[in-house]
């Protein structure tokens, strides 16, 4: 017999149609929600969106952003603190990088300055980068602010708890998007929210670790020895603190230098006898780039950049270059600028310097060929480079190559590729226009659009930082003001919305 399909749930037929009718959600039993906007993902990616149009006076009764996080914070903040980022320590992003102030004075320095009563963050941003380090923000400042500015523009209200299964386009314009509720909280399986206006901002698809190191933990089922630096990883550290043993760092970014700092740190603090070997998939000796005009500074292995992209991709001449770029020329232009790197942070630059005189901080360059356990517990990697061969042994072993997994292991952007029109760019990732409308997906008057990594690729570069996901806020609030939805912020509206972010009233209203 034929299995009966569920009242409440996609049946067959909504999963094949490319194109859904409201009857074909009705003979379903999926109830209806109508709502004008939709932002899916609930991070800082829909936060910083949906901030732009409260401030354009979009009321928040026409906007819900469905997540399955509680706070836009929430993610960002597991993975800076997995990956030695606590919230007392400083972020990689620049002073005026606010996602909870769109205007971005007053800076987080100023911020800062103000609440210390002290003028030396101040100093230090003047100082910068030839008589200092980059100034930046404390992840807990950033999540404060944040906290404060989803409070003024009533984020809560706005915010339904789901799991997003897919976005489909709808007969006469707009979408469907179905939301599976949390269990018991719903009669019906699932939820469609009727929209003409859908904003993806849904993060990583995922982590993956390297082949060699996942082959490891599948075979000996070892999840303890073998870690990937953005998962939750601080018995490593602690059971360093009672026996001295060496740990095996892979990668050359800003995570493998925070957990480089962080081990360097507990043996500095607690007089531990770590040890510390370092593989480099490639290793930088120096300053490199094709041309004077585009290099990168770099050295022992590391590759040095104070922030994720030169700073002219958020408004400069790069950003201009790049809005005009297409296929592969664009893709070139993004293998040149990209690539993996790192601040150059005087504190820690000082202790590799005391690690390699004494011996208990070596780097290597290499691919590993092999990693298998040692009869004493330990694990050793064959690692083939430059030198020849050579067996690498650690206790323990911390991925911090950060790869990630294709964007069509999301499930709610895979289906937009098989039904919803969706293509890729010349990267791989989600295609977007210029002002970030998800190129092949209009639907009548409606429109569908995506901000945040998965648009890595496009015709901005830096969408994965704060400022990106704003520019990208601010580019989707244009667009929607010119489809009748939301005001343009002029200078006028821009002003005095400022006088109430600094006064803490509500945004988008009067007195």
């Amino acid at each position: 017999m034929e299995q009966q399909e569920a009242a409440g749930d996609l049946n067959s037929e909504l999963l094949a149609s490319d194109v859904w009718t409201d009857e074909m959600l009705a003979g379903a039993g999926i109830p209806v929600v109508d709502v004008p906007f939709v932002t899916v993902g609930g991070g800082i990616g829909s936060f910083v969106t949906v901030d732009y149009l409260r401030i354009a006076g979009v009321a928040a009764d026409r906007i819900r952003v469905l997540s399955n996080i509680d706070h836009p914070w929430q993610t960002y903040e597991y993975l800076t603190r997995v990956s030695q980022i606590p919230r007392h320590e400083r972020i990689r992003s620049d002073s005026s990088s606010r996602p909870d102030n769109i205007w971005g004075f007053p800076s987080y320095a100023v911020a800062e300055a103000w609440q210390e009563r002290s003028l030396r963050p101040l100093l230090h941003v003047l100082g910068e980068p030839l008589f200092t380090d980059y100034w930046t923000p404390r992840a807990g400042q950033v999540f404060a602010g944040l906290e404060r500015e989803a409070e003024r523009i009533g984020y809560r209200d706005m915010l339904v708890d789901g799991v997003v299964r897919m976005v489909r386009r709808r007969a006469g314009g707009g979408y469907f998007t179905i939301l599976t509720p949390p269990a018991g909280s719903s009669s019906t399986r699932r939820v469609a929210y009727r929209s003409r206006f859908v904003h993806l901002a849904v993060g990583y698809p995922g982590l993956r670790f390297l082949p060699d190191l996942q082959q490891f933990r599948e075979t000996h089922q070892d999840f303890e020895h073998v870690v990937n630096a953005y998962e939750p990883h601080e018995h490593v550290y602690e059971v360093l603190k009672t026996r001295p043993g060496t740990v095996l760092v892979r990668g050359g970014g800003i995570v493998a230098s925070r957990v480089l700092q962080r081990l360097m740190d507990d043996r500095e603090r607690h007089g531990l006898g770590t040890e510390i070997e370092h593989l480099f998939r490639t290793y930088v000796s120096g300053a490199h780039g094709p041309h004077p005009w585009l290099r990168r500074r770099g050295g022992d292995g590391w590759a040095y950049q104070g922030f994720n992209y030169p700073k002219s991709v958020w408004g400069g001449q790069l950003k201009a270059r790049m809005r005009r770029l297409e296929g592969a020329d664009r893709a070139a232009a993004y293998a040149a600028m990209g690539g993996t790197n790192t601040p150059k942070r005087r504190r820690w630059q000082e202790q590799m310097r005391a690690g390699r005189k004494g011996g208990w901080y070596r780097t290597w360059q290499g691919t590993v060929d092999q990693v298998e356990p040692t009869a004493d517990g330990r694990i050793a990697s064959r690692v083939t480079g430059d030198a020849g061969t050579r067996t690498l042994l650690a206790d323990y072993v911390i991925d911090c190559t950060g790869l990630e997994a294709d964007i069509a292991e999301h499930r709610v952007i895979a289906d937009l590729l098989e039904h919803g029109g969706a293509g890729r760019n010349p990267v791989g990732r989600l295609d977007v226009e210029r002002h970030f409308e998800v190129r092949g997906t209009a639907s009548g008057d409606g429109a569908l659009y995506a901000s945040g990594t998965a648009t890595l690729g496009g015709y901005f570069p830096g969408v994965d930082t704060f400022l990106g996901l704003q520019i990208a806020a601010q580019e989707i609030a244009d667009d929607l003001a010119r489809r009748g939805f939301g005001a343009r912020l002029g200078p006028v509206r821009s002003t005095v919305e400022w006088v109430r972010w600094m006064r803490g009233r509500p945004a988008g209203q009067k007195g």
